[in-house]
């Protein structure tokens, strides 16, 4: 096995046998050397905005990890300067820029998301709504955040969200494919009425 595959492996297990709520994406530990995507349940840090929030982070680990660093994402929405409202990204910049070898995923979940949200860095923001007002007026921000946490990051949320995108969501409620069929029947008509 080579050396990327046993660390990603041993990363996962440690991440398992850890506090935190992991899923694996395949739901399989015996195909724990494949894993290289999870969900993270993570709670705010204390004494921030953030506190009291719970979130879930999709981690997905590339080929090359430990020498390249992870790809996180928020699931449910944050207010952050550094991390995309919509789409849940964390800024890579701040990812790469402080990623080493000897970080594992116990570092992420321990020391870099909740610095991450403990010191967000306006200057370099994915959302720049959040970082415009972080600047602008630090209480309305800190109120934004606590909004956002009460009606984004509680269990239920993070209960509720799907693996898929919500857009998926929204397009499968278009209609069942009988009443599909039956539409298109009615508007081609036959070649009788030609």
């Amino acid at each position: 096995m080579s050396s990327p595959k046993r660390r990603i492996e041993t990363d996962v297990m440690k991440m398992l046998m850890s506090d935190y709520e992991v899923t694996l994406v395949n739901d399989n530990m015996y195909v724990a050397i494949a894993v290289q995507e999870f969900y993270v349940r993570f709670k705010g840090p204390e004494e921030t905005p953030f506190a009291g929030g719970l979130w879930k982070i999709h981690v997905e680990l590339p080929d090359q990890y430990p020498y390249k660093s992870p790809s996180i994402g928020f699931i449910n929405r944050i207010f952050h300067p550094n991390i995309d409202e919509l789409s849940g990204s964390v800024c890579l910049d701040v990812i790469n820029q402080t990623w080493s070898p000897m970080y594992d995923m116990i570092n992420i979940f321990e020391v870099f998301l909740p610095q991450l949200l403990r010191y967000p860095n306006p200057t370099d923001p994915l959302n720049g709504e959040a970082a415009a007002l972080m600047m602008r007026d630090q209480k309305s921000y800190d109120a934004k955040v606590k909004e956002y946490v009460a009606r984004y990051a509680t269990r239920d949320n993070v209960d509720d969200t799907s693996d898929t995108s919500d857009v998926s969501d929204e397009l499968s409620s278009a209609g069942s494919v009988e009443e599909d069929e039956d539409a298109e029947a009615e508007a081609a008509g036959t070649m009788d009425d030609v």
